[in-house]
């Protein structure tokens, strides 16, 4: 193990018998089991034996252990964070809020909470894998040590594949970085109505390198996370349909105007639609005059993602208002020239009556 210059130089410093030294070691490297059985057999090779077979094993296994423990107390120190971030005690906390708070804002703000569960357990599930594995690299390099291994060529080469790594898997590396962001941000989740650019749909997964949706033709996107420039969210917090009701020139406009508000406010107010429209509707006047009629324009806030059935469900029931109260939806109108008769003069007719002409000649 050692020259013999070396072990006498040893000897003569740490005051040991050289033939100690020779068989285990200087006193800083030397284990008690390996002194214990060269004093009573004074067998330099049973000694080394002993030493490799017990006492590196043990340190090894006391290694691999201690990294066991490590990583479950972490993950129960951010299992523990995520709860108390989520939990009742800070529910409770918002108790005396939500007790004062508006109806609406108290529906927005539940969905809200169980968003801001979604995206703390995932945070905390990150964060549980960046412990563990920066974890059970600390206790490899400490299993190689106690093998013998030079562990500075392996830093060094690991080092560099590293560098290499990061360099030929760039867009990889981008799509984890702005998945954390993503995270981090709350900017969607799961279930959201989401316009990624490339496809617009429902998220179905959010991973840190991809996000999973699909579009209203049943089609599945996987999106890399590190492509996505912008992102238009339609149903975070909550949402808002928005529709045009088109009625003929010849209606009152403020009495179309009354009768929509009317029907908004009964839907509203329905056992089946006041849990899902959080405010009151809103009809803002005319918005186009149009080639066939006026466009009357209004808004519904609502629940996330519940926008566009609430929008089919008005638009039924103004249909059937119109019709009670004898207002006219407008359908397209045009005046035909027909200059083959009467010696080349223009005559106007109106575009229904001239179809029903066509249609019977």
């Amino acid at each position: 193990m050692f020259t013999a210059p070396v072990i006498a130089m040893l000897a003569q410093a740490g005051g040991r018998p050289a033939d100690e030294i020779a068989a285990c070691g200087p006193a800083e490297e030397a284990s008690s089991v390996c002194l214990a059985i060269y004093r009573a057999t004074h067998n330099e090779l049973l000694a080394g034996v002993a030493d490799t077979v017990i006492v590196k094993p043990a340190k090894i296994l006391l290694i691999l252990l201690l990294a066991f423990v490590a990583t479950r107390l972490i993950g129960r120190v951010i299992g523990r964070f995520v709860q108390g971030m989520t939990g009742e005690k800070v529910q409770h906390r918002l108790g005396s809020f939500r007790q004062h708070a508006p109806v609406a804002l108290l529906k927005s703000d539940q969905i809200e909470s169980a968003r801001a569960a979604q995206r703390a357990q995932t945070i905390g599930a990150l964060l549980r894998s960046i412990a563990s594995f920066a974890v059970w690299v600390v206790a490899a390099l400490m299993v190689m040590g106690e093998l013998g291994l030079n562990l500075g060529p392996l830093i060094a080469g690991a080092g560099i594949v590293g560098v290499a790594f990061g360099f030929g898997a760039q867009n990889l590396v981008r799509d984890f970085i702005t998945g954390i962001f993503m995270l981090v941000e709350d900017q969607y989740g799961v279930g959201d109505i989401i316009d990624a650019g490339p496809a617009s749909g429902t998220v179905e997964a959010v991973s840190l390198r991809t996000t999973r949706l699909r579009d209203d033709d049943g089609i599945v996107w996987h999106i890399p996370n590190g492509t996505i420039q912008r992102i238009g969210n339609k149903s975070q917090k909550w949402s808002r349909a928005l529709l045009d009701v088109d009625v003929a020139y010849d209606t009152d406009v403020d009495f179309a105007g009354e009768v929509v508000k009317r029907t908004l406010d009964d839907i509203a107010k329905s056992e089946e639609w006041s849990d899902v429209i959080l405010e009151e509707p809103e009809v803002l006047g005319a918005e186009d005059l149009g080639p066939d009629g006026i466009s009357i324009r209004l808004v519904v806030k609502t629940l996330p993602s519940a926008q566009f059935k609430v929008a089919r469900h008005v638009s039924a029931r103004i249909k059937a208002a119109f019709e009670e109260e004898g207002i006219e939806i407008p359908f397209p109108q045009r005046d035909v020239w027909d200059r083959s008769g009467d010696g080349g003069k223009a005559a106007s007719t109106d575009g229904v009556e001239k179809a029903e002409k066509k249609a019977e000649g």
